[in-house]
């Protein structure tokens, strides 16, 4: 059984608890309008160009077998549609104007990749969070991954939209230690606007996990213009989940533009960027709402 995933981020602080490794799986239903990992919505591999980098030595035009590369009139032109996933182009591209997002990996090949830090996890209460993209659209190889991993005596955590099936919570909730929950917002129509999906399942799936007794940390995004007038009415929601540990108030930022013009994905990133005492007084705000 096989995965894609487009990335592993050792001594990540910010996934959970203590020192982690962070899986991104590829793939995810929502289309934010802030999304910061814009590699993972598709769940092909991915080829994306780095215009600024691009030295223009054609070595990627003289290995690409399908031609999907050209360089004409002092520009690099990529035709996605042509690529076979060779990684040759890559593989000669001495400036790393050339990144492949998109990796198969067997459970028994992660596992390996993510026990070389087991020392870290050991000696900071930290271990293993599976995030995305959304990660449970790969749950069956999420639960035989999550299944190894708590064999060896890892903590894991599961960082999620909830925008999943039930039958893929089922899948994980028993080999996890604790959910990382994304709530955007609680009216359905500043949802669909935000992420192009409604919110019933996620909410949902929020209580239905409460239901199972699994710790949950909820991560709210917080974007100026969209979401900020959700932020009462998502205090009001988490009051009644009985095992929300703790939440986080997790600022936008627009430093992904770069990979939207390098995957050529249109750039749809809201310009203001909410200040860090705002961010602080909405945790504040909610902490106390909420009682945690």
């Amino acid at each position: 059984m096989n995965a894609n995933i487009f990335e592993i981020k050792r001594f990540a602080v910010h996934d959970g608890d203590g020192i982690r490794t962070t899986v991104f799986f590829k793939g995810c239903p929502l289309k934010c309008v802030w999304c910061h990992n814009p590699e993972g919505i598709s769940s092909k591999p991915e080829l994306a160009l780095y215009q600024h980098k691009c030295t223009l030595c054609g070595q990627c035009v003289r290995v690409c077998p399908a031609h999907a590369h050209k360089i004409s009139d002092g520009v690099h032109s990529f035709n996605n549609s042509l690529c076979i996933s060779c990684k040759k182009c890559t593989d000669e591209c001495f400036n790393d104007a050339l990144k492949f997002y998109g990796k198969e990996v067997s459970v028994e090949e992660l596992l390996e990749s993510v026990l070389e830090d087991r020392e870290f996890y050991e000696s900071s209460g930290g271990g293993v969070t599976l995030s995305g993209g959304e990660c449970l659209m790969q749950s069956e190889f999420c639960c035989e991954f999550l299944k190894a991993l708590k064999s060896e005596g890892i903590s894991t955590a599961v960082d999620t939209s909830g925008f999943a099936t039930k039958d893929a919570l089922d899948k994980v909730i028993p080999y996890t230690d604790i959910f990382l929950y994304d709530i955007k917002a609680i009216d359905e129509d500043v949802h669909i606007k935000c992420t192009g999906q409604s919110n019933k399942i996620i909410l949902d799936n929020l209580k239905y996990i409460d239901e199972k007794n699994v710790a949950i940390e909820v991560r709210i995004p917080f974007v100026p213009g969209y979401n900020d007038e959700e932020m009462e009415k998502i205090g009001a929601f988490l009051k009644e989940i009985k095992n929300l540990k703790k939440i986080r108030v997790l600022p936008y930022h627009n430093l992904a533009a770069s990979k939207y013009d390098a995957l050529n994905m249109k750039n749809a990133l809201p310009e203001k960027v909410p200040g860090k005492d705002e961010v602080q007084k909405i945790q504040y705000y909610l902490e106390k709402m909420i009682g945690i």
